[in-house]
């Protein structure tokens, strides 16, 4: 029942923080460039845009939604079922706005619904016993994940698309954030809880220089792939989340697979679905072309 419960709060809070996100980027678009020199200026420039502060509250209750399914629920589903939820939200928003999808959203679309269908079915197994990681391994994983991020950040986006660097750095820091208040609320040590702010501060400073140096997909993409990837391979291998045997354990495998792959896909700038619900608009979208 614990575990119902967490995995509930994580498909609320997917549709809670992927539209935050969203109506963050497409109000970051239409603001001056933002720049690290002038952090106190980008800041206002943010927080007094009406659309993008809306954005960015939504997206932080979700985050609060976050942290309450972790006290529920292993890492690893969490984090699943967060990368299903926006599949879900955007079926919602195809019932409710009655929007078009394009074939490659309809896949992504449909690879969510059906890895987040896969994963509950193999909840038949049962689900992992709570373990408390060791200290050491989870300060490896973080360790790793965030000098990943400083090379993503500076020397690695030179060989990358634009905004990309800066979307996989803040995929990195998010993910090390979502393991840290995994650490935090799990027993590790409320040490983590300064680790796990640094980690989403940074995040939030690089995902709002990728969004005005990229399009969606790889910007929001990235992030989203790796901020979902990484916590499930560490709710195993950090937390000791064991798969359950087999079926089982290949059917939640390739959930976890399916789930965030939709998901990656689903994060790109001809989304009429999040346009839409960010509209507020009723009518057919219909698809506009690929990414420049």
């Amino acid at each position: 029942m614990r575990t119902a419960a967490g995995l509930l709060l994580a498909v609320v809070s997917a549709m809670m923080l992927n539209w935050g996100f969203f109506v963050q980027h497409g109000a970051s678009n239409k603001l001056p460039a933002l720049s690290l020199r002038h952090p106190w200026t980008a800041l206002r420039l943010l927080f007094t845009n009406g659309r993008w502060l809306l954005g960015y509250v939504v997206g932080l209750a979700g985050w609060g939604l976050y942290i309450a399914a972790l006290l529920f629920a292993p890492i690893s589903l969490v984090q699943a079922t967060s990368a299903g939820g926006i599949g879900l939200l955007a079926l919602f928003v195809w019932r409710v706005a009655r929007v078009r999808f394009s074939r490659v959203e309809q896949v992504a679309i449909g690879a969510c619904v059906a890895g987040l269908a896969l994963v509950c079915i193999s909840f038949a197994a049962g689900v992992p016993r709570p373990v408390v990681a060791g200290t050491r391994t989870v300060a490896i994983w973080l360790g790793v994940m965030l000098v990943a991020a400083g090379v993503a950040w500076r020397p690695g986006s030179r060989f990358m698309r634009p905004g990309a660097g800066l979307g996989v750095a803040a995929g990195l820091c998010y993910a090390a954030g979502d393991v840290s208040t995994k650490g935090a609320v799990s027993g590790v040590g409320l040490f983590l809880v300064p680790v796990l702010v640094a980690c989403h501060v940074i995040g939030f400073v690089a995902l709002q220089l990728a969004f005005q140096r990229g399009g969606a997909l790889a910007t929001a993409g990235m992030s989203t792939l790796l901020n979902n990837a990484l916590p499930i391979m560490a709710g195993i291998v950090a937390f000791h989340e064991r798969l359950p045997a087999a079926p089982f354990g290949v059917v939640r495998a390739a959930g976890f697979v399916v789930v965030v792959l939709g998901a990656a896909m689903l994060a790109r700038p001809e989304r009429p679905a999040l346009q839409a619900l960010e509209d507020g608009s009723a009518s057919t979208v219909a698809s506009p072309g690929p990414p420049g």
